[in-house]
């Protein structure tokens, strides 16, 4: 009786292994392997080259032998600090600009004029569309007027509030397709609430997420940016690092003039997502 019973149970057994739920189990792990393995696959695609990168930086002059005289001539270089300085203040104004154009502008045409949708995406997603050398040359006559009055590198943050507002717009439509605004809104204004309070607490806060991955974009692209800045014969980080590679004759330090701003974009942006999702949470 203890065999036919066991010989009874297995194939309900087996039948339960391959129900749904065992379905669902197989399936996330080949979705686990794989991410595994893309993951691997992209970590050594971006680390390998640093890692090269950093090693040849710190080569000395003896086969085997390391230096970090690359990286001190950068240290020494006089227009660094100014230069970070310059872009980090412009990466502060830049998001704080492109928020305040685009976050109550994309909740206004959400609530009351949803048919503008389309064309208001298509106008945020132009600047995808024009080469950086087509927008320096149609910005150059004013920037050369501009220069008249001897105004700092600051005065960049125009162009690059342009240069941002594709990859803005798309990470708070992101946020603002993932809630339902009518409902929310309709819900606060039938308690009283005033259109500025429905957008700032009450829609604002349920997009922290979008709001904080347009920061980061916003602010990896002021981080990296050279051409512009290059051309309107403005210096910031970027065009800083390349004039201590181009006025040195170590080979090295191009190397570790790259490195550098790789790594400071990194370690920034990896502190301020941190900071933001520490807070979103708190």
């Amino acid at each position: 009786m203890a065999a036919l019973a066991s010989l009874g149970e297995t194939p309900l057994a087996d039948q339960a292994a391959r129900g749904p739920q065992g379905m669902q189990r197989r399936r996330r792990r080949r979705l686990n392997a794989f991410r595994y393995v893309v993951f691997t696959v992209f970590s050594l695609f971006f680390l390998l080259p640093l890692y090269a990168m950093v090693r040849f930086s710190l080569e000395g002059k003896k086969p085997g032998s390391f230096s970090v005289t690359a990286w001190t001539q950068i240290v020494s270089y006089p227009g660094l600090l100014s230069a970070i300085e310059i872009t980090l203040e412009l990466a502060v104004i830049t998001c704080v600009v492109v928020l305040v154009l685009l976050v109550p502008t994309m909740i206004w045409i959400r609530l009351r004029v949803r048919g503008f949708t389309r064309a208001f995406e298509f106008l945020c997603l132009l600047p995808l569309t024009i080469p950086a050398i087509v927008l320096v040359v149609g910005l150059g006559p004013i920037y050369n007027k501009i220069e008249h009055y001897n105004l700092s590198a600051l005065q960049l943050f125009w162009v690059y509030v342009i240069l941002a507002l594709p990859y803005a717009y798309r990470a708070l439509a992101t946020g603002l397709d993932a809630i339902d605004v009518t409902t929310m809104s309709e819900a606060a204004r039938s308690l009283g609430a005033n259109w500025f309070t429905v957008m700032w607490r009450i829609i604002v806060p349920n997009m922290r997420a979008a709001i904080l991955n347009a920061l980061l974009l916003s602010a990896a692209l002021v981080l990296g940016e050279f051409t512009l800045a290059e051309i309107l014969n403005y210096i910031n980080l970027q065009v800083a690092l390349f004039n201590i590679s181009r006025e040195t004759a170590n080979a090295g330090v191009l190397f570790s003039t790259s490195a550098a701003a790789l790594l400071f974009a990194f370690i920034l942006l990896l502190i301020l997502s941190f900071v933001g999702r520490r807070r979103s949470r708190g």
